[in-house]
């Protein structure tokens, strides 16, 4: 039974790494996409792969810095599809800075991308998940939400704040039959570290050696997928690395002397 077959499925971050891996994945099985990034570019690209024909295909692209008109995006998906089925908030960035060198707006900008983003959509597409008494929303979140870790102070606080919203918000979207799942992916060949934001505002325009070896976003979808169809609350995807946060709940004292001695790329 293909369980995705014609649900209508909203991305954002589509355009690259994970989102673009699950825009593959959900159009193999024959889910209707709306794809949404900054790089409508890149979203034309990732649009022709999935092979889906225009009536199943949506490309809305918007910067996540600017979700200020998030409602009227969310209308235009129900003008063409009639509903949301999905909402997977993947869009973000990463950091690679120390705290007492990053300036203030940089801080805030990851917050606003990498948190405020994800509750703009959500609180736009909720009503109609709660009409049709019907959806799910699937937060991207991070190892990193767990635990804070070098030069990604705010990256971090972005990730926690994820965690707290979502997993207060599952309690009460349960009584409309929407549900929400957090996905912790922790090290995940993509460019996530090469675009990582430095101190200057600029990416980091490195690969990080840890990320080199890293289980593959094609993976990464696959459990993803893998993780809705069995109705989870949070899955943690990557290798040893997401040992570390049974480690901390555990094992506090051993998990403060292991993560010290993590290279912070």
């Amino acid at each position: 039974m293909n369980q995705f077959k014609d649900k209508v499925i909203w991305i954002t971050g589509a355009s690259s790494g994970i989102g673009e891996a699950m825009a593959l994945e959900f159009a193999r099985r024959e889910a209707r996409l709306i794809l949404s990034a900054r790089r409508e570019e890149e979203l034309k690209r990732v649009a022709a792969l999935t092979g889906l024909p225009d009536l199943d295909l949506m490309i809305l692209p918007f910067d996540l810095k600017n979700t200020s008109k998030a409602s009227a995006l969310a209308a235009q998906v129900i003008n063409k599809f009639g509903k949301i089925d999905f909402l997977i908030n993947n869009g973000g960035y990463s950091q690679r800075a120390e705290a007492m060198d990053t300036p203030l707006e940089i801080d805030r900008e990851l917050m606003e991308v990498n948190y405020f983003s994800c509750v703009a959509l959500t609180k736009a597409v909720l009503p109609y998940m709660k009409q049709r008494k019907s959806g799910a929303i699937i937060v991207v979140s991070s190892i990193a939400g767990k635990f804070g870790f070098y030069l990604r102070s705010s990256y971090s606080a972005a990730k926690h704040a994820l965690q707290g919203f979502f997993e207060s918000l599952r309690l009460e979207t349960e009584k409309h039959n929407v549900k929400i799942m957090i996905v912790c992916p922790g090290k995940i060949k993509t460019n996530v570290s090469v675009n990582a934001v430095t101190a200057s505002g600029l990416p980091h325009n490195k690969m990080d050696e840890s990320h080199e070896d890293a289980m593959s976003a094609d993976d990464c979808a696959r459990l993803i997928v893998a993780g809705i169809l069995k109705n989870k609350e949070e899955v943690l995807i990557g290798g040893k690395e997401i040992l570390m946060v049974k480690i901390k709940r555990f094992f506090p004292n051993w998990f403060s002397k292991l993560v010290r001695k993590q290279s912070p790329y």
